[in-house]
Parts: C-alpha cells; structure tokens; sequence
C-alpha cells in the first residue's frame, strides 16, 4: 500500500474535503504495516473499497418558520459501509455541516462501531440546520420535512441513526414521531428516544461516562489512578457533562468548561450544583459558558480563548473537530499534562497528536475514547429488539465493560517493544481488521 498515491488519488476525486481526507490520512498511516503483512487485502482492494461511502444521499428539506416564511435546508445521510452489521451514526443539525465532515465522521463511525464488538456498519447524516433560536414548533416542522424524505433509506436492520450536535431528545422525538406515522409501525430505527418509549437509560451520560472508564483504562495500565487528577474539559453539552459526572465520581477534579465565547477555570472543581448548572446552560439554547462565571465565586472567564492553557494533569476535549492545535498540544506538555483523551471525533489536529506521540504522551484518539455514545445506542438497539428495558446499574455496567474490552484491543495492536502505547494505531488496526475480514468473507459487493 502507498498511502501518498491513494490519498493523491482520493484528492482528486474529492478536492476540498479537507476533514474526509484528513480522516482517511490517519487511518491509512496507522494500518499500512499491518495491511501489507496480509496480502489477501490488497488483492481484494480492500482499501480503495472501504475509503469510499457505499452511497450519499442529499436532499433538499423545505419547511416553514413562525411567520409563515418557506426556508430551504440541505440535508444528508453517509451510508457508509456495512460489512458488519446496519449503518450506524448519528444526525447534526448545526450550520457548519457538509459533506466533508459527514464523510469525516461516517468513515471514523466505521471502525468506532467495529471496536465496540457490537454488530454496527458506519454511517453519519444531518443538514445544516441550525435549532438554536428556533421555536419548538419551528423545530417540529423542520424535523418532519427532514424525516419526509430519510425515512426511504432507513430502518431497524438497514440504517439505525441517532442523535449528535443540534440533535437531542427533542429532536429525535420530532423525527421518530414522523417515521413511525410514515412507516405505520413502532421499531427501534431511531436511539437516544425518550425512555417512555423505547430509549436506554444513561444515553445522554454514555459517551461521557464511557471516556471516563477509558481513561482509567489508560491510566491503570500505568498503575496510576483518577483520584486526585486535575482535568480540564471542552465544551458543556451532554458529553462534557457526562464526563465531568463520572470524573468526579472517580476522584478526580475538573476545573474547565468552554464553549464559543471562551472558557471557564474553576480552580475548586465542577461538582456537585456546578454540574447541574451545565444542564441548565444547555437547556438555555445559548452557545455560551459565560454564565457560569456570574453563578459561582472564585470563578475566571477567559474570553475567546480555549482551556488548553491551563496547568492540569488530563486534557479532555469535547467539543469538535481540530479543537486542540499543536500549539496548544506545547503548551499542555509543558505544563506538565500526562494524558490526553480525545472525546470529541478527531478533536485534535494531525500535529497536536504527532506532539503527543513524540514526547510519549498518553494519548487516544476519539474512535476509542468516545465510543461509549454508540455502545449505548446498540445497547437501546438490542433492547428495542428483544422488548424489554434494562435498568441503569446493567446498561452502565455493559458500557464499563466494553470500554475495558475497546481499551484491551488497543493494548494489544498499539502496544510497542518499549512498552509505550500508541493507542491511534492499535484503535485503527483493531477496528480495520474486523472490517475487512467481515469485507473478505463476502466476496466483492
């Protein structure tokens, strides 16, 4: 394999998909050793298969607002590859959806949803929609237009989405209340539902919660512990929130949120009430953390800045793509972090992680650490098919378990002679090679 002439190639075809290629680069670079050491791949053109989505749906979603004015959106679904099992991914809403970072985010969901061990193709979807601002009635009419048109190309045991960025309960209610009147039926097509009909409990918590339990892994592996860690976090939403819940938990002290307006340091830690008021923040609809600030003494709000300047043992970032640059990746080295764990898909840029490897930091990429989100929609999956409803205590703990079984895969293709752990390459190996074994078995489809 010749990972410059394929992503030469790939440009070609998709110039300016700058986070698609870049997702393809990574994955590329991590498996090149082992793809070559096992030629029945290349005389089945695995790769060339597997870099490029199994179809792209577009379509147009039409919907009027409270006054009455016809709005135009673009909405899209990436289905990706389903050697394994139903695409799989969630649904954003937000203005800065395109195809480029739906293809990003569908072709890491591929080898996410392999390393869970769960039967879950990858797919990703959305429309650049954006929810905030909008009334709920507004909202409603948006998600019906949109679902109009997906319900095609869905279902239980063909393409199953869920929600992301711009898409929580509210909305995936508004889409699942349209496909079950379109499709005449009540079937799990849809996960992060409303637990009165058909969710899992401890969804919103789960990719928190699950890179927490991956950080731990990560940590135990160096004899070493959450307890008494300094841990600055990105973002305030469900996943951030989530991971301040459980990191708190386990001992350890989060001391930043941020969002678009700057971040928050909070020397004292985010616990207790101060994690409840990120619920409250976010149920405000505002993009702003600001407001925290106002609500609890001996609080800093740094304005347009990002929390990666802070001295802390564990950086988290939760909020996007590229949100941790080289710059930053220098400044947490020295300041003396020893773990970054991305949370966010491909939260940090391609030389924020060459920093980290080169001075032999830990550091997971997001296909790992934050798994745990679709761990937990296959677990509301499996209990939508079986008809019933696990309580909280047995979903955590099948979540805890299969954070601990995506860290032993990495351990084992990451693990090198020095004992140091690249967890990019062994989360990529591991996930590629269930892939194309699934891909090889049948046949050239």
């Amino acid at each position: 394999m010749n990972v410059d002439k394929i992503m030469n190639n790939l440009e070609k075809k998709h110039p300016g998909e700058v986070e698609y290629l870049q997702a393809v680069r990574e994955v590329l670079e991590s498996i090149e050793e082992v793809y070559n050491e096992n030629p029945q791949f290349e005389s089945a053109n695995i790769i060339e298969r597997i870099i490029e989505p199994d179809r792209v749906i577009t379509f147009k979603v039409p919907w009027v607002d409270d006054e009455g004015n016809v709005k135009v959106n673009l909405g899209y679904r990436i289905q990706f590859n389903n050697a394994i099992g139903p695409y799989k991914g969630g649904l954003r809403f937000h203005p800065s959806v395109n195809l480029s970072i739906l293809k990003f985010l569908g072709f890491e969901q591929i080898f996410k949803n392999a390393l869970t061990t769960l039967p879950m193709g990858g797919g990703k979807g959305g429309s650049d929609f954006d929810p905030k601002g909008k009334s709920n009635a507004e909202v409603m009419r948006f998600c019906q237009s949109f679902m109009l048109e997906l319900w095609k190309y869905i279902g239980p045991e063909t393409d199953v989405p869920a929600g992301d960025i711009g898409v929580g309960g509210r909305e995936i209610g508004f889409l699942y209340g349209m496909y079950k009147r379109l499709a005449g039926e009540n079937t799990g097509v849809l996960t992060g539902k409303g637990s009165n009909w058909g969710g899992s409990l401890i969804r919103p918590e789960a990719t928190g919660f699950g890179a927490i339990y991956f950080a731990k892994e990560m940590l135990a592996a160096r004899n070493d512990t959450l307890k008494g860690k300094t841990i600055s976090i990105s973002g305030f939403g469900n996943v951030a929130w989530g991971a301040a819940l459980k990191a708190t938990e386990l001992g350890g002290k989060v001391v930043t949120i941020s969002g678009p307006d700057g971040y928050v340091y909070d020397p004292e830690g985010i616990s207790g009430k101060k994690i409840d008021f990120m619920l409250d923040l976010r149920a405000s609809n505002e993009d702003i953390v600001k407001p925290y600030s106002f609500a609890f003494e001996g609080v800093e709000f740094h304005e347009g800045k990002k929390p990666w300047e802070v001295k802390v043992d564990i950086a988290m970032p939760c909020a996007t793509q590229n949100e941790l640059s080289g710059e930053d990746a220098k400044k947490l080295i020295e300041n003396g972090a020893i773990m970054v764990a991305e949370v966010s898909n491909m939260g940090c840029t391609p030389d924020a992680v060459e920093e980290f490897l080169k001075h032999k930091i830990l550091f997971a990429p997001g296909k790992a650490v934050n798994a745990g989100g679709v761990a937990t929609s296959g677990l509301e999956m499996t209990q939508n098919a079986m008809k019933l409803h696990w309580n909280s205590e047995e979903v955590d703990s099948r979540l805890h378990e299969i954070m601990c079984n995506i860290h032993a895969q990495c351990i084992k293709y990451g693990k090198g002679e020095d004992g140091y752990v690249d967890y990019v390459k062994g989360a990529n190996i591991a996930g590629f090679l269930k892939v194309a074994s699934s891909m090889l078995d049948m046949g050239v489809i």
